[in-house]
Order: C-alpha cells, then structure tokens, then sequence
C-alpha cells in the first residue's frame, strides 16, 4: 500500500500488516484453504498463497516484516537543501528553461550531494516529498476567450456544415447512391 506522503507504511502499518500475516499462518497450521484465509483477513488470496510459500519454506521467520523496502540515501538536510534548489527552479539550476524533468532532477542531485539515482529512483523520491507530475495550469497570455467563442459558435459552424438527414440508403460500395 502506497500513500502520496511517506512513501508507504509507517512502523505502526508494518506492524499491524505484521499481525495479519501471523494470524494467517496461526491458520496454515490448521489447514485453513486460502481463500477462506484471505476472505476472513480481506487479503488477497496472492498474497495468502506468498505467505504460505514463505512460511513453508522458513516457518515464522519467513513471513517476517523485512522492514522498509527501500531507505532514502539523502539525510534531512539534503532533502531540504533539494527543496529549496528545486522551489528556484531550472533556471537557478543553469538551465536555459523553466522545465524540470527527472533527467535534471537526477543530474541535480548527482552533482549537489554526490549521490547517483536512476530516473524512476528520483520519481519515487520527489513522489514520496510531495511533488507531483506538472500540469499545464496557465494558458497563454495571448488567448481571447471571448474570440475563441466567437469562433467556436459561428466560425466553426460554417466550416462544418449542417448534418445531413438520414434518409434510407445502401451500405453497398457498388451502389451510386451510397457513395
């Protein structure tokens, strides 16, 4: 389970998800079918075939917690410091547009905190402090709305052309009135 902020489970979710897989292998003993166990503990019955799997091969040590799947090389500090550099901007950055991109993001950080990522790794790394895709918000300062309505009513129904009305016909290709 992923969550915008965080980047996943807190301690308290791991150890609750910790429980569940307990008390689904307190129920392999017992030779509970997976689908009752996945329906008793609203799991999926995957994940109740994976934690069967695992507890077969390693018993209670094989359906333990093994923490969280990926630590952040870069402290607090950094991660504020990559805050304040990305909040700048590009430009404050050296390059010549207003665009970030992971590629940027990645180079950036490579060369403020000597760390390396990979495109995904910084995805996952700016998803999980907050940041999100960019959306184009703004429009152009050019544009007319009353124009493009204008347009829109009276330009573009003369392009157009009034509809036809539907007569019976012939889907035949060899029919002159169908062409």
């Amino acid at each position: 389970m992923r969550y915008a902020q965080g980047g996943g489970l807190t301690a308290e979710g791991r150890r609750r998800r910790q429980q569940v897989r307990v008390e689904a292998a307190r129920r392999f003993v017992r030779r509970v079918p997976a689908a009752v166990i996945a329906a008793e503990l609203r799991v999926s019955e995957r994940s109740v075939r994976r934690w069967r799997q695992a507890w077969r091969a390693g018993g209670p040590a094989g359906i333990a917690s093994r923490g969280q799947a990926a630590q952040c090389r870069l402290d607090e500090g950094q991660l504020a410091a990559l805050e304040v550099a990305l909040g700048a901007g590009p430009l404050a950055a050296g390059w010549t547009d207003q665009r970030w991109t992971l590629a940027r993001v990645r180079d950036l950080v490579a060369a403020k905190f000597k760390e390396q990522y990979t495109v995904p790794g910084i995805w996952y790394l700016l998803r999980r402090r907050g940041w999100t895709c960019q959306a184009g918000a703004r429009r152009a300062i050019e544009r007319d709305d009353g124009a493009v309505e204008v347009w829109k009513t009276q330009t573009w129904g003369q392009i157009k052309g009034r509809r036809r009305l539907s007569a019976a016909g012939s889907s035949s290709r060899t029919n002159p009135a169908s062409r």
